[in-house]
């Protein structure tokens, strides 16, 4: 049990990758708090858990929402005591589109989810985490994270660039103090990131290649899961 009575905090954890990243910690001992804005998957994903005997809380959070995080962080505390990983998972695609074909409302609640809702996470949990002598910080990337070309995904990957230069800036400004910062890129992995997103009828062929591609090479989920469970064994 690699991760033995340590509290991780995943948000969007009922389903994909970061339900993925709650059960492959549960699986090695962890103490979870899960989240999601749907009060009937969070409740689902617990009674799951627990069915495996795994040490779960779950609370309804929308982190895009003033005051949801602050609430999430009470929550792992009042239920566990103590927070000593945090990881950013919650997110929103935006689309398979051309930018031009976007809102200005689903731009902005784009970044408040991918972007806004990250840096007011870590504004809370690295005080925290001062205070408390050390912690795991971990911001999930994505397509765009290495800066590349990301044509229809343009919002999200402009999102997910952010994020990786977040992430090594806190790490630079923390480096005083004994916290973990990272960021992690999985791939391409095979959720329905691309299955349940809005697309242009003209991007419709393009859209069916990436499914195949996606099937293809795509990186279970479950894998990743295993992997940042992994790191965070060997960073705590």
């Amino acid at each position: 049990m690699k991760l033995n009575d340590r509290v991780i905090v995943v948000t969007g954890s009922t389903r994909g990758i970061g339900r993925a990243i709650a059960k492959a910690c549960a699986e090695e001992g962890a103490r979870l708090v899960i989240c999601s804005r749907k009060k009937s998957a969070v409740k689902e994903t617990v009674e799951t858990f627990r069915e495996s005997n795994w040490q779960v809380s779950g609370i309804t959070v929308d982190v895009s929402t003033k005051g949801d995080i602050e609430r999430l962080l009470q929550h792992a505390i009042e239920t566990w005591g103590k927070i000593d990983v945090w990881v950013n998972n919650a997110g929103l695609s935006g689309g398979f589109r051309p930018l031009p074909e976007m809102s200005r409302e689903e731009i902005g609640a784009l970044v408040d989810v991918n972007l806004t809702a990250v840096l007011n996470a870590c504004r809370i949990i690295i005080p925290y985490f001062i205070i408390q002598g050390g912690g795991i910080l971990i911001n999930m990337s994505g397509k765009g994270g290495r800066a590349e070309p990301s044509p229809f995904l343009a919002t999200y990957s402009a999102t997910k660039a952010a994020i990786s230069n977040l992430t090594k800036s806190l790490s630079q400004e923390n480096r005083a103090h004994p916290i973990s910062i990272h960021s992690l890129l999985p791939g391409m992995v095979a959720t329905d990131f691309y299955e349940n997103m809005k697309v242009s009828p003209e991007l419709a062929a393009n859209l069916e290649n990436l499914l195949y591609v996606q099937k293809a090479v795509g990186v279970p989920h479950d894998a990743v899961g295993r992997f940042l469970a992994k790191i965070i064994a060997q960073e705590a």
